[in-house]
């Protein structure tokens, strides 16, 4: 922007194209020194000027945010300059008068206040995430010790959620230093473990790790001290930059492209009295905050990291923050059991429907938080058939170690439902003395979650809380955006979508039809065709006709005339009883005879193995340690007469709803569901609709977020923020 010419050109359609793979970014990034100064931006001012520019989309740290800001305020003064300067005239001043900003925050670290998730952070994860895996199979192998030090010199979040996904043994971060005597309590913690049979320790440092004393904690000090104090092999592995490269993930993909319209949209309705905003996720809304006031909140960790108020610097980075390093610190470090107040209870665990990635990091997070409230906590394997056989184990807290990082799922599930066995179950619970019930799994633990309650008439034992944490990769639950699970589908989704557009890149013009799997929910369909960049995406809760086929069929034919000579289209396994993926590859062949060739490819079971992806460990553990937290609190409840739960609000889905996490009676959800096609009545994600198809060049509508007045920082309310 300072040195202008031919650094600033216009963007046209096909400049963008296939660019969404990409990592990094295609328009390069710098820190400019230059910037800082006022001439430097009188120069930048003037460049925009030439080609009649006033409307800024600043994608960057909160330091980009800051300049940018800087330069709106100053945007008059530096015109009147340029203008007594003579090197524009008093119109332009006139009819430039004011500058728009309006900020995307791009950064690893996700040390921006006010926003959720900022871009990049995902696909950062993903990286840590693949490392540890593989450092895991080899320090099992060798029983080693392996410091892992990742970024973050001010922010510790890439640090605590890695820790958290891969379940490390200790963490270091800059906003929670450990306390004094730390030394000695990492080394007793990491020779308990290894006595328990583990046969690797891993420890997460974050580069700005420092201790009370603001002293840094290197990983080499560390190093040192296992070694000294313990005599384990010891290995440091920095990870650096791998944490910047790679190509981002379906996540960071679908979470920028929505942020990108919200953007352009905000810049659409500002007026001049409009201050800088920055657009940002909250759950899973996307909002937009003033931008001054994040940046302000932002440096307000830092200088309470400064001046050692440590406390303050977790809760100033937010819920999510504070809430992710609780959960790390209890399902990490077990108290002993002197210390843990017996509450009586069993609690039963149980997966349900097809295996889903992460929901092995939910049945250990459900087990280590059901441990430490005092109860006991029974694993079922094999669903509500392995239940009526009673394959019913009581678990401690070391049988689910490691158990974050392993796809599929290790207690074994079942599709089948409980109906026919209600008897056996019910003297199964009764033989276990079983106080509630934990059900992770899909659309069928939903209904099986709806026959144990009918039937709790007819059985006592019912009678219990009962919760069902979601977890398919259909997405397909009533009462949640989210399921565990659906991430990494679509991460296998996007990869293999990925790699079919590159096999095309060397025959011209070619159109691949791939369809994906998810019963009658198009999520994966429609969320896998916005991170793959596709060009249809057949659904079923969008109706389609030979017309629709035909006009996509005649879009591709303009399409092969551009420079961009290929298409993608993905079709949901169930969208069409006729328009099977046959008859759409057939019908596409057919007409595109001369124009373009066509292949077509079935994803199948694939979208349901493969290891978890950071998304799903996280939110497969933070959610379903809140539902073991909710049984815990209902257990405390004085429930009247011998203990019955009878009420519909002791039957519950938990799920995310836009910001906020919810339980949710199933009673309730009844509503809500279309049972013969097994999808809620409403979906979010249809609302995203629209802008795949504005991406693919078609004309649509997109419902934007209303110009209201910019939401104040500090979300105060009784409500529980959903924290992705």
């Amino acid at each position: 922007m300072v040195d202008g010419g031919s650094n600033i050109v216009e963007a046209d359609w096909e400049s963008v194209s296939s660019i969404l793979q990409v990592g990094g970014t295609i328009i390069g990034s710098a820190r400019c020194k230059d910037f800082r100064s006022r001439e430097g931006r009188l120069k930048a001012a003037h460049n925009l000027l030439q080609l009649g520019i006033t409307n800024l989309c600043v994608i960057g740290g909160d330091g980009s945010l800051t300049g940018a800001n800087i330069f709106r305020k100053e945007w008059s003064g530096l015109l009147e300059e340029l203008a007594r300067e003579g090197k524009i005239n008093t119109e332009e001043v006139q009819k430039h008068g004011y500058l728009n900003v309006v900020g995307m925050v791009g950064s690893i670290d996700n040390d921006f206040c006010g926003t959720d998730m900022t871009i990049g952070t995902d696909s950062a994860l993903h990286r840590i995430i693949e490392v540890v895996d593989a450092i895991m199979t080899t320090a099992q192998s060798h029983q080693r010790t392996f410091v892992l030090e990742v970024m973050g010199r001010h922010c510790g979040y890439l640090a605590l959620v890695s820790a958290l996904a891969c379940g490390a043994d200790w963490v270091f971060l800059p906003e929670s230093p450990p306390e004094e005597g730390w030394q000695e309590n990492m080394c007793i913690k990491l020779s308990e473990n290894r006595a328990r049979k583990k046969r690797l320790n891993i420890i997460i440092v974050a580069e700005g790790a420092i201790d009370t004393q603001n002293k840094a904690i290197t990983s080499e000090q560390i190093k040192e001290l296992v070694v000294t104090q313990l005599g384990y092999d010891t290995r440091v592995t920095i990870l650096g930059h791998v944490q910047r490269g790679g190509t981002p993930s379906a996540f960071d993909r679908i979470l920028a492209s929505r942020m990108g319209v919200e953007a352009v949209v905000a810049l659409l309705q500002a007026t001049p009295e409009t201050p800088a905003c920055v657009v940002s996720l909250s759950g899973n809304q996307a909002v937009r905050l003033p931008l001054m006031e994040c940046v302000q909140m932002t440096q307000e960790v830092q200088k309470a990291m400064d001046e050692r108020r440590f406390k303050d610097a977790v809760q100033l980075r937010g819920r999510s923050f504070e809430n992710n390093l609780n959960t790390y610190k209890r399902l990490a470090i077990k108290l002993p059991d002197s210390q843990i107040r017996k509450s009586n209870c069993n609690v039963g665990i149980v997966n349900v429907g097809a295996p889903a990635a992460g929901m092995n990091a939910a049945v250990r997070a459900a087990v280590r938080v059901g441990i430490s409230d005092g109860h006991k906590v029974f694993a079922v394997y094999d669903g509500f058939e392995g239940f009526a056989k009673g394959q019913v184990k009581e678990f401690g807290w070391a049988d689910v170690g490691g158990w974050t990082g392993q796809g599929g799922s290790i207690l074994g599930t079942k599709r089948t439902l409980p109906g026919k066995y209600l008897e056996d179950i019910a003297a199964q619970m009764h033989t276990h003395g079983i106080n509630a019930l934990l059900i992770i799994g899909g659309f069928e633990a939903y209904l099986g979650l709806l026959e144990l309650s009918a039937a709790r008439e007819k059985h006592k034992e019912f009678c219990v809380p009962m919760v069902m944490v979601p977890a398919t990769v259909s997405n397909n639950v009533p009462g949640s955006d989210f399921s565990i699970g659906a991430d990494t589908a679509l991460n296998t989704i996007t990869d293999t979508c990925d790699r079919i557009k590159q096999s095309a890149s060397g025959t011209k013009r070619r159109v691949f039809i791939i369809e994906t799997m998810g019963g009658y929910c198009g999520y994966l369909a429609n969320m896998g065709a916005l991170a793959a960049g596709a060009d249809a995406a057949y659904i079923f809760e969008e109706p389609f006709d030979i017309r629709d086929l035909q006009s996509n069929v005649e879009h591709l034919t303009e399409k092969m005339k551009t420079t961009i000579q290929r298409g993608l289209v993905l079709r949901n396994e169930s969208c069409s009883e006729n328009y099977t993926t046959d008859f759409i590859y057939q019908l596409y062949s057919e007409e595109g005879k001369g124009v373009f060739d066509c292949r077509k490819n079935v994803l199948g079971h694939m979208q349901q193995g493969g290891a978890p992806s950071p998304f799903d460990r996280n939110f497969g553990t933070k959610i379903s340690a809140r539902a073991m937290q909710w049984i815990s609190a209902k257990l405390k409840e004085p429930a009247g007469r011998g203990r019955r739960f009878v009420s519909d609000d002791s039957v519950c889905v938990l799920g995310i709803s836009k910001r906020n996490l919810l339980f949710q009676p199933v009673a309730e959800l009844k509503e809500e569901t279309d049972f013969v096609h097994r999808i809620p009545k409403e979906q979010w994600w249809l609302k995203l609709r629209p802008l795949m198809k504005i991406l693919a060049k078609y004309k649509a509508s997109f419902e934007v977020s209303d110009a209201g007045p910019l939401e104040p920082m500090q979300p105060r309310g009784p409500e529980e923020p959903a924290t992705i």
